[in-house]
């Protein structure tokens, strides 16, 4: 019972029969007020008009027409529920058809309600005593049980009504409750699957859009990122492991060879050169990992600001220049005008630059390299940088974003495989993309960005 209690969705569908059942008597009393009022206001004005018109032939004819006008109206009238009495100053009936003062009304003037035995039965009445000249009294009424009647009929009806809008606001509830629970029961087996090591899994959506879709979609975006970030980690170690062994087992080598044969000065130089080498080159795979750590948290958003991204396209291109004429490629580049995004612009600086020495180092001498900035039909910005080396397979296109993968094409060549995802981490962080296509012959990189709002 406490767990029952203790249902988001049960409380919610109770306060949804309680706001239901509120509203309906509310307009139930509302009707039923306007209706009462009504009766009353008809009653009231038949009472007035009655009195008026005695109270003309008072004026007009004295005491005995008034007697009179009220005997007439008590012989002639067949409206058994009009009440006349004319009362001397004692309280004594002169005319009328009641044949007492009611113990209910005293002498001051004004409207009273009460109830006169007529006929052996009881009836609710509605007077209206008036002073007159002499301090003679007048009293007007109607019997008004049949409204009396009515007023209880109404309230059993409203009764019954709220009964019924209740059980309606509950049954609908319960409905409520019921749906509510079965979309919640697939976001828990689903998840309680993703909990238990199935992170392929996904929280299943409609095609209603609903708050619940939403949520969804919500929750699998994150999973998916979830799931690149773990198969980022339980693949690390062995990248790690695999592309560190090299180094270090060069580094170990002429160690031992400069501990063991004693060589010359000129020797140990060449080793000691050799072996900076090599820790240079595990400081860049820390460095790199490191920079990948940066931007998978998030924390670099503190440093966004507008970046102009032409001005920023020129400065790769003038660092990466002399790089491609060692080569023997040429790096063409068309900045455009007037692109500004909002990020890190050295961030920015360094994807574009690990896209443009990929293709300055896969390009064939007297190759080409083109580096571009450009609007989308979309509104987003482009920079892309195109090469006609040999490019990337189209089965290996989603994998080469992973760290440290490195296809077919990349073999004997320097690197360790974290280029490319930096680029993507670089992309996802500024809520843009990375792109691959076939240049034909060649690899077309885009780098998708945002536009500043």
């Amino acid at each position: 019972m406490h767990r029952l209690l203790g249902s988001t969705s049960l409380r919610i569908a109770l306060a949804y029969a309680g706001i239901f059942v509120l509203s309906s008597l509310i307009l139930g009393a509302v009707l039923w007020w306007g209706t009462v009022r009504y009766l009353d206001s008809e009653i009231d004005a038949v009472i007035l008009a009655d009195t008026q018109a005695i109270g003309d032939q008072l004026r007009f004819l004295g005491l005995p027409g008034a007697a009179r006008t009220i005997s007439d109206r008590v012989e002639d009238t067949a409206d058994e529920h009009a009440i006349y009495l004319l009362a001397d100053p004692l309280l004594h009936p002169l005319a009328g058809n009641m044949a007492a003062w009611p113990i209910e009304v005293d002498r001051r003037p004004g409207w009273y309600q009460a109830e006169l035995v007529r006929q052996g039965k009881r009836y609710a009445t509605r007077l209206l005593n008036v002073a007159l000249p002499g301090e003679f009294h007048l009293l007007v009424g109607r019997d008004v049980q049949n409204r009396v009647e009515l007023r209880a009929l109404i309230l059993e009806g409203l009764g019954w009504a709220a009964l019924a809008a209740a059980a309606l606001a509950v049954a609908g509830g319960l409905l409520v409750r019921r749906a509510v629970l079965a979309r919640v029961a697939q976001l828990n087996t689903t998840t309680t699957a993703i909990v238990q090591g199935q992170l392929s899994r996904r929280l299943p959506t409609r095609a209603s859009a609903d708050e619940f879709d939403q949520l969804a979609r919500t929750i699998n975006e994150m999973l998916a990122q979830i799931e690149l970030l773990v198969d980022g980690v339980r693949n690390a170690s062995n990248a790690i492991a695999h592309d560190l062994r090299t180094p270090l087992g060069e580094l170990r080598a002429r160690l031992e060879s400069l501990a063991r044969g004693r060589p010359n000065s000129d020797s140990t130089g060449a080793e000691i050169e050799g072996a900076i080498a090599d820790v240079d080159r595990l400081i860049g795979i820390f460095n790199a990992l490191l920079r990948l750590a940066a931007i998978d948290s998030g924390a670099r958003r503190a440093g966004f600001r507008e970046v102009d991204l032409a001005a920023l396209v020129r400065e790769v291109a003038e660092v990466y220049g002399p790089l491609a004429e060692e080569r023997g490629v040429v790096l063409a580049a068309e900045p455009g005008e007037g692109l500004v995004v909002t990020g890190d612009p050295s961030m920015l600086a360094q994807a574009i630059g690990n896209l443009v020495d990929n293709a300055v180092k896969y390009a064939p001498a007297r190759g080409r390299v083109e580096l571009a900035a450009r609007k989308l039909a979309d509104g987003r910005l482009a920079v892309s940088v195109a090469d006609n080396g040999p490019g990337i397979a189209e089965a290996e296109r989603a994998k080469v974003v992973e760290r440290f993968y490195r296809g077919d094409a990349s073999r004997g060549t320097p690197g360790v495989g974290l280029g490319l995802a930096e680029v993507a981490a670089v992309a996802r962080l500024h809520g843009g993309a990375l792109e691959l296509a076939d240049n034909g012959p060649g690899l077309a990189a885009s780098l998708i960005l945002p536009a500043k709002d």
